[in-house]
């Protein structure tokens, strides 16, 4: 049985991340979804918790059939970046490969003796989480980005309203 990692800031999980998934799951039997940055929320860049990308994530699953080839792990960032992968197979069960574009996943990876793989970019000018996080706070269409799953649970969390008050300034015009 092969076992794949594959790590993400999935913020939020859209169908470009769907994709990719379907993707790793033609070439391995299991994957495990390592949900990076877990530790980060509330800002810009890293909008929802751990635990809320966890059940975005969760609910995407479940809709598709997924979830019995699939395990979802917070994966914190410790700023240290030659002790991360340590930190990566503390939190995860055991892993054959790990897949990813991220330069600096792709090194730390390799430098540990890891086999690491490439993932298509599937229709990234459009699949681009920083993208969806703009036309969320701009009042744009995010919704088509974004599986239904994903998207019913970001508005019943609220996550629009939160990236427009986190862009809400101070000061006085």
């Amino acid at each position: 049985m092969t076992r794949a990692l594959y790590v993400g800031r999935f913020q939020p999980f859209h169908k470009g991340h769907l994709e990719t998934l379907k993707w790793i799951l033609e070439r391995c039997d299991e994957v495990i979804i390592g949900v990076g940055s877990a530790q980060y929320s509330h800002q810009l860049d890293n909008l929802f918790t751990a635990g809320e990308r966890i059940e975005m994530i969760r609910r995407v699953l479940m809709s598709e059939g997924l979830t019995d080839r699939c395990l979802i792990i917070p994966i914190p960032d410790i700023g240290q970046h030659s002790l991360w992968v340590s930190v990566v197979r503390q939190f995860c069960p055991r892993f054959d490969v790990v897949y990813t574009n991220e330069p600096l996943t792709r090194r730390l990876f390799l430098e540990a003796g890891f086999k690491v793989e490439g993932i298509p970019r599937f229709n990234r000018e459009f699949y681009d989480a920083t993208r969806i996080r703009r036309l969320m706070a701009e009042g744009g269409d995010w919704e088509s980005y974004v599986p239904s799953p994903a998207a019913s649970f970001i508005k019943e969390i609220g996550g629009v309203e939160r990236i427009k008050d986190l862009l809400r300034s101070d000061k006085v015009p």
